[in-house]
C-alpha cells in the first residue's frame, strides 16, 4: 500500500507566529494558498494557518479599516498532522473523522508539507 509521502505538496508557505496577520493573509491570497504553516525558530510546527482563520482579521479590517494581530493570534495551535509514512487508506479515515481539508505532514519534527484531501481523493479514485 503507497503511503502520502508522494502526494505530499511540499511547496508550501511557512509563516511565523509573530508575522503580521496582514502580511501572513496577503502571501496566502498571492499564493492560493488554502493554509500555511506556522513554525517556530527551530522549524518545528506550532501551528496552521487556514483562509477560515483569516476571515475574523480580515472582516474587522474591512469594518475599522485596521489590520490587528500576528498569526500566532488567529492560527490553530498544535494542529492534527500524519506522519509521512501515513498509508492512504489511513490518511483517507483521517479525512473522514477531522473536518479538515489539510494536514501538515511530519517527518519525525521535521515539517514535510501538507496533505491535500483532494490529493488524497484522486489517488484513491486512480487506484481503483
Amino acid at each position: 500500500m503507497s503511503t502520502i509521502e508522494e502526494i505530499t505538496q511540499r511547496d508550501v508557505l511557512i509563516l511565523t507566529e509573530d508575522t503580521p496577520i496582514r502580511r501572513a493573509v496577503a502571501q496566502m491570497v498571492e499564493a492560493k494558498a488554502a493554509a500555511a504553516l506556522v513554525s517556530d525558530d527551530s522549524g518545528r510546527l506550532v501551528g496552521i494557518l487556514t483562509q477560515k482563520d483569516c476571515f475574523r482579521p480580515a472582516l474587522h479590517a474591512s469594518y475599522y479599516q485596521d489590520w490587528d494581530g500576528n498569526v500566532g493570534d488567529f492560527m490553530t495551535k498544535e494542529p492534527v498532522n500524519l506522519p509521512v509514512s501515513t498509508n492512504l487508506v489511513a490518511a483517507a479515515e483521517a479525512f473522514q473523522s477531522y473536518p479538515h481539508r489539510e494536514f501538515p505532514v511530519l517527518d519525525g519534527e521535521k515539517l514535510v508539507g501538507l496533505l491535500h484531501r483532494s490529493d488524497v481523493l484522486a489517488q484513491l479514485l486512480a487506484m481503483s
